[in-house]
């Protein structure tokens, strides 16, 4: 079974975390929500806590290298905060020199962006933070899939940003299942 992690902070945007391990959790695909914070709780953007699985400070670095991809919501304050952890980006960074897969969604592209991930690459983030590019070749698209990079456009694309993992680990049968499933665009 694939192995996934999704990374809170303080601020992040709750429907493009949790939407996200719902599905993941419907496909049977393995996902941690990991808190960066000192505690397991963490608050999302909306004032909305969140109980984390693990808390990042715990995990090794083999640990980390144990999942199959890292996975980054939005939230301004929430990007700002997953920015701000450079044993994340560390993480991240190894993942990208594999070629093992890494997502974010909505101002959390950003974060690939400014790292020089996305240069000459395919990718999307919310509209407000296009104006970066991060020498990215921005498409309007709910997610874009650049070889191990997946990004998304913000909280109204959350459920295609799942879905798009699920297709990643179980192919896009699978994911257009569970879509039908859930009652997605029917």
């Amino acid at each position: 079974m694939a192995k996934t992690a999704i990374f809170l902070a303080d601020g992040f945007e709750e429907i493009e975390a949790l939407a996200v391990v719902d599905l993941l959790r419907r496909a049977q695909i393995g996902i941690d929500m990991i808190s960066i914070m000192p505690g397991k709780r963490v608050m999302g953007s909306h004032q909305i806590p969140v109980e984390a699985d693990l808390l990042f400070q715990d995990l090794t670095e083999a640990d980390l290298d144990a999942y199959d991809m890292l996975i980054l919501p939005g939230g301004g304050v929430g990007t700002k905060n997953l920015e701000a952890c450079a044993p994340l980006k560390e993480a991240v960074a190894r993942f990208d020199a594999a070629g093992k897969y890494i997502s974010a969604i909505c101002a959390a592209p950003g974060i690939f962006g400014r790292m020089g991930l996305l240069k000459g690459r395919k990718a999307t983030c919310y509209p407000a933070c296009e104006e970066e590019s991060w020498g990215a070749n921005l498409v309007h698209r709910e997610t874009v899939t650049d070889d191990h990079i997946l990004t998304s456009r913000g909280m109204g694309t959350s459920i295609p940003f799942g879905l798009a993992i699920v297709a990643r680990f179980q192919g896009e049968a699978a994911a257009q299942a569970l879509a039908e499933r859930i009652v997605f665009r029917a």
